[in-house]
């Protein structure tokens, strides 16, 4: 282990997470907007936002591969290689603290973007099961089905044990 592959490990470290903290970033902005456009139904909003959700998933594909390629490179040299932070490790004290706080806020800001990847992903769930019983409601002309009995329609609740037969 020479010092020269330390600084081009360091280096493309430095490189992928500068990077991937930018992506985060924008990421976070966008599902923010999003979920403002998904409150006010604004559906040209909505698809107006598909263009710059598209970059920002390359780019995120991109670290993936960067990422892949630094531990690949971090393995041939004889460097900790199964995470990011099990290469910092490997990497010379100074510089460790350094990127051991680096990753940690980009882990924060990956689960961040679950978290509110989620939320959004929840609404837009709701509001299909909302449409859903509004379109039963429309078909059915708001008459409940019996579960029991012969009738066509359940004009009383609590008729479920207690409709004639």
């Amino acid at each position: 282990m020479t010092d020269t592959p330390v600084v081009s490990l360091d280096s493309q470290l430095a490189a992928l997470l500068t990077d991937l903290s930018e992506v985060q970033r924008k990421l976070l902005a966008l599902i923010g907007e999003k979920r403002t456009l998904l409150l006010a139904a604004n559906v040209a909003g909505l698809a107006s936002l598909q263009p710059r959700e598209q970059l920002l998933i390359e780019q995120l594909h991109d670290c993936q591969h960067r990422r892949t390629t630094l531990l690949a490179d971090a393995e041939s040299q004889g460097y900790p290689h199964r995470s990011l932070a099990e290469l910092t490790k490997g990497l010379p004290a100074p510089r460790r603290q350094h990127w051991t706080s680096e990753i940690r806020d980009a882990r924060a800001r990956a689960r961040l973007l679950r978290h509110q990847s989620l939320t959004n992903w929840v609404f837009v769930q709701r509001t299909l099961i909302h449409l859903s019983q509004m379109l039963e409601i429309i078909a059915t002309g708001g008459r409940l089905h019996p579960t029991y009995g012969k009738g066509d329609t359940a004009d009383t609740s609590g008729n479920l044990v207690d409709q004639e037969a």
